[in-house]
């Protein structure tokens, strides 16, 4: 085995076309755009490595590449966090246990180099993708969530990697017969007419002010949430960016008080990957096609983000957002993955589980101390 530290274009590529290779043969695998991963790897076009310091390791044996990994210093994570945490991700391996401990071991000798005391991943260069899918990978994954084989456990629990998080995912099934609570309707009422709360999609002129406005509210509302770190300036216009090629405006909403103050946010994308999965990430030349024309047609969304802000926690506003959410997507609406939900946060699962929504998959994000 050879072990090779990323340092030119040519790694770099070997780097991005590895998981094309190793998931050729698994159905459930969705293939990324590979010009979204090439820019994913590229600081002019992700501001996420503006605050980064990383490094990329390849892994072959007799010239073949086997296995990757990357490991990377996030400065805005550590200064939020208080605590030296280095990350690594980005990892893929072929089922060789030995081959998977090499890589993972040159990630924490890196980490030990930049000072870090704890490593922790798998955590990716795109916002808020996280952890391996420990339960529910015998499905095909929603947009912006991880997929991997079921061996990845087995090598970092060996590697003495151990659970630092777990988290979950719900399903609203409408065409399987899933309605809203009628019993609900009545509480969100109240809860709007008692507060003044009304709730409103994004306005797409101003998509970026707007995408402003929810990164404000996410920052102050879920700042406080394990593993979560502010998103800068420049990351949300990137946001704003790309997001306006794909989003439904009905689904991106902004509730606010009787002033007319923001005060909390729901977020919910259409499943991309339901187009995505007959490109072979390749838009040409006829991929950009599928997608225009698929993209009219998803009827899977992934609800990716909520937030309330603290003066109105524990006072059923995310009800009212699930609510608005469900109501301003009826009509086109299949089902709903509820996306990632922290197994600490027992106030929204809770309520999710109040809401008849059904528990699908689970995520695990692995942490070892090393220093």
């Amino acid at each position: 085995m050879q072990l090779i530290t990323v340092s030119n274009r040519r790694d770099l590529r070997d780097f991005i076309q590895f998981p094309y290779e190793l998931y050729e043969a698994d159905a459930n695998w969705v293939p990324p755009l590979r010009s979204e991963q090439w820019a994913q790897f590229d600081p002019e076009k992700n501001p996420m490595l503006d605050h980064c310091k990383a490094q990329f390791f390849l892994l072959k044996e007799d010239g073949r590449v086997i296995g990757r990994c990357s490991a990377f210093v996030d400065h805005l994570a550590v200064d939020h966090w208080g605590k030296p945490i280095g990350l690594f991700g980005s990892f893929e391996c072929v089922e060789i246990l030995r081959a998977a401990h090499v890589l993972l071991n040159a990630a924490q000798a890196w980490l030990v180099g930049q000072g870090m005391e704890k490593m922790r991943g798998p955590w990716s260069f795109a916002s808020q993708e996280w952890g391996l899918e420990i339960e529910g990978g015998d499905q095909p994954p929603v947009i912006l969530a991880p997929h991997n084989p079921p061996y990845y456990p087995e090598f970092f629990e060996s590697f003495g990697l151990h659970k630092a998080m777990d988290m979950a995912a719900y399903l609203a099934d409408v065409d399987g017969g899933y309605t809203f609570p009628a019993r609900y309707l009545t509480l969100t009422d109240r809860i709007a007419q008692r507060y003044g709360v009304q709730v409103r999609p994004v306005d797409m002129s101003r998509l970026e002010a707007e995408v402003m406005t929810i990164v404000d509210l996410s920052n102050r509302s879920i700042s406080d949430n394990w593993g979560y770190y502010p998103v800068t300036p420049d990351e949300a216009r990137a946001m704003a960016r790309d997001l306006k090629q794909i989003v439904n405006p009905e689904a991106l909403l902004i509730a606010e008080d009787r002033e007319g103050k923001p005060i909390g946010f729901a977020l919910s994308l259409p499943d991309v990957n339901q187009v995505l999965r007959g490109l072979n990430g390749r838009l040409f030349p006829f991929g950009w096609m599928k997608l225009l024309f698929g993209l009219k047609k998803i009827r899977k969304y992934r609800m990716w983000g909520l937030g309330v802000v603290p003066a109105y926690h524990g006072k059923a506003i995310d009800t009212l957002l699930y609510r608005a959410t469900y109501e301003a997507l009826i009509d086109h609406l299949g089902s709903m993955e509820i996306n990632y939900v922290l197994e600490n946060n027992h106030p929204m699962n809770n309520a999710l589980l109040k809401l008849g929504v059904e528990p699908i998959r689970r995520y695990r994000v692995y942490e070892k101390e090393i220093a």
